[in-house]
């Protein structure tokens, strides 16, 4: 029997269906597909969801700040036009904002509380879309044109204030004779955000920079830091050492989120990477039931191949058979794994809700319950191609095994129990 692909096929499929009901797949066969199957859309839909969380946290994280990070060592810097203008420039910066923090205490209805005051400049603020898009109070629009602060829900229900109210800063200043002088300045309550991490509602207050340089007797230039934000916030590293060099300044501190933020980061790096080996591990264990079946599908088969053998197949032909037979259930597998997972990433929206139901962790307006059951999922091309190519590498060395034992069955022993 010469060598024929079209045979090798109908072997392959001959050997998959069984001899009571032809045309359909074998019993072992399918509960080897249905795991492969299941692996890959485990290993996608895990992945997905987790890669939307760390994308929300990392959002949450370098949304109030820049990508790039410049600070005095002496803690105030002099933001000019020029160097302002320098930075705006520089490849890679789609906004430069300057910003001018200090700690104080926010009053209202005889209660006090500790708040982070940060200067910004009306345009910086507008343009920020972890507050923009937040707003749960008021509006922005007459900030920066009256005495009037934006600050977080959180410390918004804490002093029991609505829009419209009113609030005292105390802020404080070193008088010539050195000692500390409190500062009261009032302002108007115009929106609150809610950006569901703590430190930020329940501390962070916006005010415009000129009149939080007015009201601690700064120059029309001095800030805390200039926030820089990229087009692409990955080349933050490579910004930040190009701004390092053309800066030429030692008074100036140029720092990366992925510096600051290193060891948060290096986390979720290492949590990606073993979540993604710990769950291909479900991949291995259902190609080794592929080789298990297969390898049993060889020795019921061994009178069939000794049959083949004697009327002149190869023993290539059996090989190629019994190899198109085990990868097909691998591969099919594979593909229909990840048809289901990307299924199910794309619904999942609706599953966390009826999760949530079930459960009843529906969260109640509960920022960090919500945050869970919103089951955000970034499905990553690159991600799922690899997910998908470990899959069918598995699937092809599990076919390998079963299609060289065939080779083994010697056509006198094959045909001496049948």
């Amino acid at each position: 029997m010469e060598r024929n692909g079209a045979v090798e096929r109908w072997l392959a499929w001959r050997y998959l269906a069984t001899r009571q009901r032809e045309g359909f797949v074998s019993f072992i066969a399918i509960f080897s597909l249905i795991g492969v199957a299941l692996g890959v859309a485990t290993l996608i839909v895990v992945l997905s969801v987790m890669g939307g969380f760390r994308q929300q946290l990392l959002g949450r994280i370098i949304g109030m700040n820049g990508h790039v990070v410049i600070t005095a060592p002496g803690g105030m810097l002099q933001a000019t036009a020029e160097l302002v203008e320098k930075l705006r420039q520089t490849a890679g910066v789609r906004a430069v904002r300057p910003a001018l923090e200090r700690q104080a205490l926010v009053a209202a209805n005889g209660l006090t509380r500790g708040a982070m005051l940060r200067g910004v400049r009306t345009d910086d603020l507008l343009t920020r879309d972890i507050v923009t898009r937040n707003i749960v109070h008021g509006e922005l629009g007459a900030f920066g044109t009256k005495p009037g602060v934006v600050l977080g829900e959180r410390l918004r229900q804490t002093l029991n204030v609505a829009t419209g109210d009113k609030i005292t800063l105390v802020t404080h200043r070193l008088n010539e004779s050195g000692t500390i002088a409190p500062r009261y300045s009032d302002y108007e309550v115009l929106a609150s955000f809610m950006t569901r991490r703590y430190e930020f509602d329940g501390a962070l207050v916006f005010v415009p920079l000129e009149a939080l340089q007015e009201d601690l007797e700064y120059g029309h230039n001095a800030v805390t830091s200039i926030d820089l934000e990229l087009v692409d916030p990955a080349a933050a590293p490579r910004v930040a050492q190009e701004l390092r060099r053309s800066l030429g300044r030692n008074d100036l501190k140029v720092s990366d989120w992925l510096g600051l933020n290193a060891r948060f980061v290096g986390a979720l790096q290492v949590e990606r990477v073993m979540m993604f080996i710990i769950l291909t591990l479900i991949v291995v264990v259902a190609a080794m039931n592929v080789v298990a079946s297969f390898t049993m599908l060889v020795r019921v088969k061994r009178g069939s191949i000794a049959i083949l053998r004697t009327m002149g197949a190869t023993p290539g032909t059996i090989v190629r058979a019994f190899f198109l037979a085990a990868a097909a259930v691998g591969l099919v597998g594979t593909a229909v794994g990840a048809a289901l997972g990307l299924l199910i990433c794309a619904n999942m929206p609706s599953i966390g809700k009826l999760l949530a139901a079930i459960t009843g962790a529906s969260g109640g307006g509960n920022a960090e319950v919500d945050f869970i059951t919103a089951m955000p999922v970034r499905v990553q091309a690159l991600e799922v191609g690899m997910i998908v190519g470990v899959a069918i590498v598995l699937s092809l060395v599990a076919a390998a095994y079963p299609a060289w034992r065939s080779t083994r069955v010697e056509p006198v022993e094959g045909l001496r129990y049948e």
